[in-house]
């Protein structure tokens, strides 16, 4: 009997480099229609400043915006540089990862989550929210792949699931207390904040469900998107991705006040958390042992 072909790591970092390119187009349409609740379908892409079409061989990932100088074909106008920015850093990131994990039951799994922390990462970056079918959607899938793909690698069914909702369940539920606390003392102590409870709101009771969710300082996105990543990373990987999401945080905020030039400059959670996610994925040896 003929044993199967193994593939090398150029055949399999090459094939995961342009099946993320791909999906990194798609993630473009993604990042800029969700937030407005627009079809992904309909219309087909077209440009921003003339509205005309664009042409199949002009939507080719990387390529295309090359070739054409990085301006529409029709009017002239400029093609954002995020664009095939995001292309490139999906493909090299499906690299990174095939060639980190092989070729596997939870390479897939692994390439779908770094998908859906790309996409959540930039929404919440341009505007400040994160959707529910990225972090909700994400965990119900986290729930079930993960284990799944575990227990077709060899994993005892009921230690893949324990650590997938034990994940999910410490992810959500440390950055919830987090909030939760810091807002019951933020009122004990007479804090105000310009957006929280908001002009000429009370603050939420205990009856109401804004108590249980509604926080200063953090919006109840994060808390979702951690609960996902902690169904696909597990207890131990979820806290090391808080560790590491806390200093990247702390990094890329110093960044954005001084691009901003402002100590009180917006900025989202959602990119930090997926910089400690990825890494956690992705760093050979760097995850705890499982709790």
């Amino acid at each position: 009997m003929a044993e199967a072909p193994a593939f090398g790591p150029l055949f399999v970092g090459g094939f995961a480099f342009v099946l993320g390119l791909l999906v990194g187009s798609f993630l473009n349409v993604v990042i800029h229609r969700v937030p407005r609740e627009e079809s992904l379908v309909w219309p087909g892409s077209h440009c921003p400043h003339c509205d005309a079409a664009v042409r199949p061989f002009d939507n080719v990932p990387l390529l295309s915006y090359l070739i054409l100088g990085g301006r529409c074909r029709d009017c002239r106008g400029p093609i954002h540089w995020r664009y095939p920015a995001l292309e490139l850093l999906t493909g090299l990131l499906f690299a990174a990862i095939a060639l980190r994990h092989g070729v596997g039951w939870m390479t897939p799994v692994w390439l779908g989550f770094a998908t859906a922390l790309v996409a959540a990462a930039a929404i919440d970056f341009e505007h400040h929210i994160i959707p529910d079918g990225i972090s909700l959607g994400g965990l119900a899938v986290g729930l079930v792949l993960v284990p799944a793909a575990g227990i077709l690698e060899g994993a005892a069914p009921l230690l893949a699931l324990r650590q997938a909702a034990l994940g999910a369940a410490l992810g959500g539920g440390l950055l919830w207390g987090v909030g939760f606390v810091h807002a019951r003392l933020s009122v004990a102590f007479g804090r105000t904040f310009a957006h929280w409870p908001g002009e000429g709101e009370a603050v939420p009771k205990p009856a109401s469900l804004d108590y249980w969710t509604w926080f200063p300082g953090l919006g109840f996105g994060d808390v979702k998107l951690l609960a996902m990543v902690g169904a696909f990373l597990g207890p131990a990987g979820v806290l090391q991705c808080i560790l590491l999401a806390a200093l990247a945080g702390l990094l890329l905020g110093l960044v954005w006040m001084a691009v901003r030039r402002r100590m009180d400059a917006p900025f989202g959670f959602a990119p930090a958390i997926a910089v400690g996610a990825l890494a956690t994925v992705l760093l050979p040896g760097l995850r705890l042992p499982l709790l």
